[in-house]
């Protein structure tokens, strides 16, 4: 039993600890104080969870856990997320902090896909389940990139019947385009790290468990274009590059790309078949 839990535990952790890097993701973008406060309190949560387990293999072993590759990858991570929240709370430089937690969560989901651990049952149970997350993620990405797709055929809805002044009572339940321009922004900026994070789990596993993969797979290749032009949007709305009825358009068309990536990509994949 205190093995499942700690299973258990270390699957929450990973989870807390890809959320914590969605909320300082959209802190970058968004600069809202309370995001970076979000995502300095998950990413602490994360680091308890991890010296817990940390203190315990130290009971275990009656050692310093550093001898394995296993163990140095675990121990490099745990590194990384104690400097990422004393850069936090000293230096409060945010940008480094987000880069060295995704370097981190990359460290922690490799040591948990580490060879070295595949003896255990509950390691490959944990393995499975984290595929699991890896499929939920993307998911949970085509749901808010849908989301922003919903805002953007709205913002044009709305914008035609004010153009033309046909804006009747029919349509005050809309929102107006500022309101539905940020809605836009803001399903993409979720969506974003949501989908990067479930390609990073997706790949680690693949390389590991998969005894030929190529990084040209139609599905894998579609969703790092996809990733790319989303964040590309991402990028030039903040800079006023892209605003309004082109903002939308792009989120169509791209929308439109996620949805062929799901459909067609995954039957022309070798490994992502679905039926």
């Amino acid at each position: 039993m205190t093995q499942l839990a700690m299973a258990r535990l270390y699957e929450i952790m990973v989870v807390l600890y890809a959320t914590g890097i969605v909320f300082y993701f959209i802190d970058f973008f968004y600069k809202r104080l309370k995001f970076r406060r979000y995502g300095f309190w998950l990413i602490s949560i994360v680091w308890i969870l991890q010296t817990i387990f940390f203190v315990l293999y130290i009971i275990e072993t009656k050692r310093f856990p550093i001898l394995s590759l296993t163990e140095g990858i675990y121990f490099y991570a745990w590194l990384l997320v104690t400097l990422s929240i004393i850069l936090h709370c000293i230096a409060r430089v945010d940008l480094p902090v987000f880069f060295i937690n995704v370097l981190g969560f990359v460290f922690v989901t490799i040591h948990l896909f580490a060879p070295a651990q595949v003896e255990n049952p509950l390691v490959e149970s944990l393995e499975s389940e984290m595929l699991f997350i890896h499929i939920s993620f993307a998911i949970l990405s085509y749901a808010t990139f849908s989301v922003s797709f919903v805002f953007s055929v709205l913002y044009l809805i709305l914008y035609r019947l004010l153009k033309k002044k046909k804006y009747t009572k029919l349509w005050s339940r809309l929102p107006d385009l500022h309101q539905t321009s940020k809605w836009m922004f803001y399903s993409n900026l979720v969506g974003v790290p949501i989908i990067f994070i479930s390609l990073l789990l997706g790949l680690e596993w693949a390389f590991l468990k998969l005894d030929a993969l190529s990084v040209f797979d139609v599905k894998i290749l579609g969703s790092f274009i996809i990733t790319i032009i989303y964040l590309t949007i991402i990028l030039l709305h903040q800079k006023g590059k892209l605003t309004g009825l082109n903002f939308a358009w792009a989120q169509i068309y791209t929308f439109l790309l996620v949805v062929i990536n799901f459909f067609l990509g995954s039957k022309l994949s070798d490994f992502h078949i679905w039926y």
